[in-house]
């Protein structure tokens, strides 16, 4: 299939992609339909039958605690006449009822009761077309994820090599401190484009550039003192800033360290002072009893990195003990419903209430932390942009805009109907980690 307004140029996009009525659809027909989808927290549904409904487009899928722990999910509609079961979250007691006809369905699916029964044909009740049509679905990371093509590869392949860091990072022990949505006027693939590259970081985070971070400023020469004091500046800027991610722990951990004697070789420097924040934050938090990774060890592997990435809308981004989350769903052709979680460590066997569903805010909600503020003062003139006479296309770096090219890339072969097997090693390349990633000849 011939996909329209494809990637011709490996590093110019044009602009239709964000905005197209038909390229939008195309995307509900062949990737949201193909594609591992975040569908909540397992805070969310801690106890056998509660349920949260996830929506995506036109779609929406029940995720249901089972009796015996594990999480299923199904088409959220009745087998009668279609109505949708449930709504939000909630807890379905003994059994799904529909609210039209009173149909009723087990938690696992299974429907155990069709009123006034005899009024039906009998090849209306075959037994095995009534139940509930099962979603795939799995676990990973503290999160419950959906699929809603059967022969979709399974979660862990499909999100490695993401999934293995964020088991690494431990991040399936962390709980949702908070989780905000901002209804965002852009394209979902604008608004994840935002948070992938490191290029925009000194024009729209200028709080975030602290030049004697990096060892030196103005050519002077490297003071150890001087580095430690910028990093403390730009954990608690990274801090405040997100209202989380680097928790206000970890930020007090390396205050607690100003004064520690560090050589004068910057490299030695950093490296020391690296290594002795990431043991003193890891022994803070493990004589609390939080399940933290050994930072070190991390770092050793080459996995002390702050952003992963589960293609297409699924975002994880640890910082010490902590880390946020973000997920992107398509609205319409220029509306994306972004949400973010700040996900903190908290003592192991420590129950935590289900983290309650948020309002949408507005981009320039006053309530959002500095730094989305930052980014959501950019997209929205962004989006207005693309629809200027004269612009045609964007025009990637590519040693710095890499990742957003290789992504347009995989979305362009699911557009194209290529079957999973095709996919599948492209989709695992985008999951690398994306900052300053260069173009890639993706195997499609």
């Amino acid at each position: 299939m011939t996909v329209p307004f494809g990637i011709e140029v490996s590093d110019r996009i044009p602009k239709q992609r964000y905005y197209d009525a038909d390229f939008f659809a195309l995307e509900g027909e062949r990737l949201w339909s193909r594609t591992w989808q975040m569908a909540c927290r397992l805070e969310e549904i801690p106890d056998a039958r509660d349920f949260v409904e996830y929506r995506i487009l036109d779609q929406s899928v029940v995720v249901v605690r089972q009796d015996d722990g594990s999480v299923a999910a199904f088409q959220n509609a009745c087998r009668h006449r279609g109505v949708e079961l449930v709504q939000g979250r909630g807890r379905c007691g003994k059994a799904f009822v529909c609210p039209f006809h009173g149909w009723r369905y087990d938690v696992d699916g299974t429907n155990v009761a069709v009123t006034q029964k005899r009024s039906f044909a009998e090849h209306n009740l075959d037994p095995a077309d009534l139940d509930l049509v099962p979603v795939q679905c799995d676990t990973l990371a503290g999160f419950a994820f959906v699929n809603l093509d059967p022969a979709a590869p399974p979660l862990r392949e499909s999100l490695e090599p993401t999934a293995s860091a964020l088991d690494a990072w431990k991040v399936g022990s962390l709980r949702a401190e908070w989780w905000c949505a901002a209804r965002l006027p852009v394209n979902w693939k604008l608004a994840v484009e935002a948070f992938v590259e490191m290029y925009h970081v000194v024009q729209t985070h200028p709080q975030l550039v602290i030049p004697t971070r990096f060892g030196m400023r103005d050519g002077a020469e490297f003071d150890p003192a001087a580095f430690v004091d910028a990093d403390i500046e730009y954990l608690r800027a990274m801090s405040e800033g997100m209202a989380g991610m680097c928790p206000s722990t970890d930020v007090a951990v390396a205050e607690s360290l100003r004064g520690i004697a560090l050589p004068s070789e910057a490299k030695a420097a950093i490296t020391l002072w690296n290594r002795t924040l990431n043991d003193a934050v890891v022994d803070w938090h493990r004589a609390r009893g939080h399940d933290v990774p050994d930072l070190n060890d991390l770092e050793d592997r080459g996995l002390n990195l702050t952003f992963f990435h589960g293609f297409p809308n699924f975002v994880v981004l640890p910082m010490y003990s902590g880390a946020s989350a973000y997920r992107f769903r398509p609205l319409g052709p220029e509306e994306t419903l972004m949400e973010i979680w700040s996900l903190e460590r908290v003592p192991e066997g420590t129950a935590r209430p289900a983290p309650r569903a948020p309002e949408w805010w507005a981009v320039d909600d006053p309530r959002w932390p500095p730094i989305p503020t930052q980014d959501f003062a950019n997209l929205p003139r962004q989006q207005r942009g693309l629809h200027a006479r004269g612009f045609e296309y964007m025009r990637l770096s590519a040693g710095l805009e890499g990742h957003i090219a290789n992504c347009h890339r995989v979305l362009d072969g699911f557009l194209a109907g290529l079957p999973h097997d095709r996919l599948l090693p492209a989709v695992q390349e985008v999951n690398q980690y994306p900052f300053e990633r260069p173009i890639l000849d993706l195997p499609l």
